[in-house]
């Protein structure tokens, strides 16, 4: 299987840099499964394809604010860690101490074990959080590093709310906008290094509104990382090595899926992430969802993956040669998702984070 049999040239042009001034009122591309049909409409529309006794799940995640800009101590260089997942550490956790995997940059001037840190300045100018590089992480050959992280402040949450801010995608530039936007409604507990980009398009109203027609509303979690903007590089797609997520179902999504299934409805998966989080939990043994606590997952879905839960897809447009891309292609076929793409780019949809969605049903 080919990598680049998901690539397709992608317009600088239609790279989404801020999202739409109502979330539901971005464009929608459906997408028949069974027919290959397209049709234009606008993401509000979606009440209009889902049925009573639907069920959607979304990645409730909330995006840390995982990008911290600080000054190198002794030398006051500018530095920046940005925060991918916590670990362990030769130390045990407390409220003002914890270890993390992070990127750095200057890379060459934050090695470990050479008594590097950076220090963090709240808009007083005090110093709120320092990073110590103190080791290299599982993905050292990335240039992953292990930081200790420590504080003065009663928590590091404090603290991290006090320096960092929420990063944005590599490919949205200059966005000033409001950085909620970048949440999506429904967002809670603070994990993922990136947004679940699919749920961007709902609001309490549309919610509301599902739920009111008798469409159900479940919740997983999977913690975003970086991971999911990087593309395959190997010329064989399923020589890739996919980056391991933490994710849970609980009882109560377990439960809303077999009921669903139970009467007749779809389960819509709300992105990506949560089709990952829905298929992983899957017990072949059982026939049915087995409730997972913050389980690590490296499901790697391309074209000739049996789904066993999602019947319906709620999606962005995605990276070329990404393992999303490859995923989409898994649910709808490649040579249909091609011909989507083709047609978004043709009718100029917005692309990727910020942009247009797509209904995959």
């Amino acid at each position: 299987m080919r990598t680049s049999d998901f690539d397709y040239d992608l317009p600088p042009e239609l790279i989404a840099q801020e999202p739409a001034a109502v979330r539901d009122a971005c464009r929608m591309l459906a997408l028949d499964r069974a027919t290959g049909a397209l049709e234009d409409r606008v993401f509000r529309d979606i009440e209009e394809y889902l049925n009573p006794g639907d069920l959607l799940v979304a990645n409730e995640t909330r995006v840390m604010p995982a990008r911290l800009l600080g000054a190198k101590r002794g030398t006051g260089g500018a530095a920046e860690v940005f925060l991918l997942r916590e670990c362990g550490g030769p130390e045990p956790r407390t409220n003002r101490v914890a270890f993390w995997e992070v990127l750095v940059r200057p890379g060459k001037r934050l090695k470990p074990n050479t008594g590097a840190v950076v220090d963090f300045a709240d808009e007083d100018g005090n110093v709120a959080l320092s990073a110590e590089i103190v080791d290299w992480a599982r993905n050292a050959q990335r240039g992953e590093r292990v930081a200790r992280l420590s504080t003065e402040l009663p928590s590091l949450d404090e603290a991290l709310h006090a320096v960092g801010t929420t990063p944005l995608p590599p490919y949205i530039k200059d966005y000033a906008g409001d950085a909620e936007m970048y949440q999506t409604v429904y967002a809670r507990r603070e994990s993922s290094a990136a947004a679940p980009t699919a749920g961007l398009h709902f609001t309490p109203e549309l919610i509301d509104r599902l739920r009111a027609k008798g469409v159900e509303w479940a919740t997983v979690e999977l913690e975003v990382g970086l991971d999911t903007f990087r593309t395959v590089d190997e010329e064989n797609a399923e020589d890739h090595q996919i980056h391991t997520e933490l994710y849970t179902v609980g009882r109560e999504a377990a439960d809303a899926v077999a009921r669903a299934k139970a009467r007749g409805g779809r389960v819509v998966a709300v992105g990506t992430t949560s089709v990952r989080s829905l298929e992983s939990a899957w017990d072949a043994a059982s026939g049915a969802l087995k409730p997972r606590d913050r389980e690590a997952t490296s499901l790697y879905i391309l074209p000739g993956y049996e789904f066993h839960v999602v019947d319906a897809l709620v999606t962005n447009f995605h990276v070329p040669k990404s393992t999303l891309v490859m995923l989409v292609s898994a649910f709808a076929s490649r040579e249909a998702i091609m011909r989507a793409y083709e047609h978004a780019i043709a009718e100029r949809y917005r692309l990727l984070s910020f942009g247009d969605a797509m209904f995959i049903h």
